[in-house]
């Protein structure tokens, strides 16, 4: 047996026609690796099917609807990284109490290792100031890489797919470069090897997948051993310029090119630089003009 009531309560909570058809449907695909483009369709549908855009406090509203979500995923991720961490400690410390007592013979063994391993460690950790540059002269970067010639230096700074023009920060300097993305920590930002001719610099948009920079060099006779200062440099030494570039050059450029070269590969093979041998040269013709001189303590410096 039914009560009045009861219908009467359930009537008021079914929607009424009218009010089902005011909602507005909105239909569109998150795309991960372009997180923006959404934003901007969820934006351009709300100020099509509502007022809120016509709200004086509507910057301070969606920044406080932003931060609420990023503190909330913060927390989140705060909280699976110290369940993973006492997880691994209490795995770590089941091993140890586990493990067998090792033999002294294993023990002396063991320690050998360590300390051949700590001693190539330490060799690495030597030469991780001058690293091998790649195939275009420079290096390649977690987030980014670079090349260079005498006269440029090309930058690639990838992004995400989709990336539009009007997202890009990309400001350059005479001493100073810096590259990104708005509303976020930028991807380069800092000083550079040396100064630039600003106006002879650029940026381009690559199908919309990476950032293309070519800076020109005010000091178009040397490598550089970095991009920005706080980086990992490059052996100079080891940096091969493309000969078949050589003949587009002016003699006195190529001239001092080929020197640079010649004295690159007399370096790597423990002989005289062609200033060195010149010196050398010198210091005989001198000591033949001279035979009553003792130049038994004679240094070439």
């Amino acid at each position: 047996m039914a009560i009045l009531s009861d219908y009467e309560e359930e009537d008021q909570k079914k929607p009424s026609s009218s009010a089902v058809s005011d909602r507005k449907t909105f239909n569109a695909a998150l795309d991960p690796s372009d997180p923006l483009g959404f934003l901007e369709k969820v934006f351009e549908f709300v100020a099509k099917e509502s007022d809120l855009f016509k709200s004086d406090s509507l910057v301070k509203d969606v920044n406080a609807v932003v931060r609420m979500v990023k503190d909330k995923v913060e927390t989140e991720e705060r909280k699976r990284k110290e369940v993973k961490v006492e997880g691994n400690v209490k795995a770590e410390k089941k091993i140890k109490e586990e493990a067998p007592v090792p033999e002294k013979k294993k023990e002396v063994v063991k320690e050998e290792v360590v300390e051949k391993k700590g001693s190539e460690t330490n060799a690495e950790e030597e030469k991780k100031g001058s690293r091998a540059p790649n195939k275009g002269n420079g290096l390649d970067m977690d987030n980014y890489s670079w090349g260079q010639s005498l006269q440029e230096v090309n930058i690639s700074v990838p992004v995400p797919p989709g990336t539009k023009s009007r997202f890009i920060v990309c400001d350059i300097k005479k001493n100073h470069l810096k590259v990104g993305l708005k509303g976020q920590p930028p991807v380069i930002d800092g000083e550079l090897f040396q100064p630039v001719k600003v106006d002879d610099c650029f940026w381009s948009l690559e199908d919309q997948k990476s950032v293309s920079i070519l800076l020109t060099k005010q000091n178009q006779m040397e490598w550089w051993k970095y991009l920005v200062k706080g980086e990992p440099e490059i052996d100079t030494q080891k940096v091969e310029p493309e000969n078949s570039k050589l003949s587009d050059l002016d003699p006195e450029t190529r001239s001092t090119v080929e020197k640079m070269m010649f004295d690159q590969r007399q370096k790597q093979m423990g002989l005289p630089t062609s200033e060195e041998m010149q010196k050398q040269e010198i210091l005989k013709k001198f000591m033949a003009e001279h035979p009553e001189m003792d130049f038994s303590r004679a240094k070439i410096s």
